[in-house]
């Protein structure tokens, strides 16, 4: 069954034109996800940076919905590979996409849409769900990047600079993206009895 997102709910009821009102989001969505980039810090063992992007692609893609959070994954793919600095660390082009990390950036895409699919069906409104619902979309990323550092490396080396390491704040991100999501529904409901 297919419900409204937090997105569709925070929508103001007197816009008359729902495509710009989508438009502005996912333009919105595109820039904060470049902004998240810009939160990086480089290990020193491994070429995949600790940064805020997954954070914000799984938040983003429960806010929007599939199709919005897609959207916005790509326009953010699109600027970066047209030569906008809106890779982690201020990185852009295609060669970067192509590099080591970017199999990371391309897993965004599967991993915004499954998270606005199991938001579209409620997963981002109880605590459980919504942890189930992060894990899988962070699961997604991780088999694209790791998957594709091995590629050009090992799958002992992306498992270590690329993977492992990662885990702990990974885990921290998902639960503060569950802190966030069911006590926003939970607030609209106050709000909206």
């Amino acid at each position: 069954m297919h419900t409204a997102t937090y997105a569709d709910w925070i929508r103001p009821r007197n816009i008359t034109n729902i495509r710009i009102y989508d438009i502005l989001l996912v333009l919105t969505a595109s820039f904060l996800l470049s902004l998240s980039a810009r939160i990086a810090v480089q290990l020193p063992f491994s070429p995949v940076p600790v940064t805020a992007q997954t954070f914000a692609v799984l938040v983003l893609g429960a806010i929007l919905g599939r199709k919005r959070a897609v959207s916005a994954v790509l326009i953010y793919l699109v600027q970066g590979i047209s030569g906008l600095p809106v890779f982690a660390g201020g990185n852009a082009g295609f060669i970067y996409l192509t590099g080591l990390t970017g199999g990371y950036l391309i897993g965004f895409i599967p991993a915004v849409y499954l998270c606005g699919y199991l938001a579209e069906r409620r997963w981002d409104r109880h605590y459980l769900t919504s942890f189930l619902l992060f894990v899988c979309g962070s699961a997604i990323i991780y088999v694209f990047g790791t998957g594709w550092l091995a590629l050009f490396t090992s799958v002992k080396f992306a498992l270590t600079a690329g993977f492992y390491p990662f885990l702990p704040g990974d885990l921290l991100k998902i639960c503060l993206a569950v802190a966030i999501l069911p006590y926003a529904w939970k607030m609209t409901k106050k709000i909206n009895p």
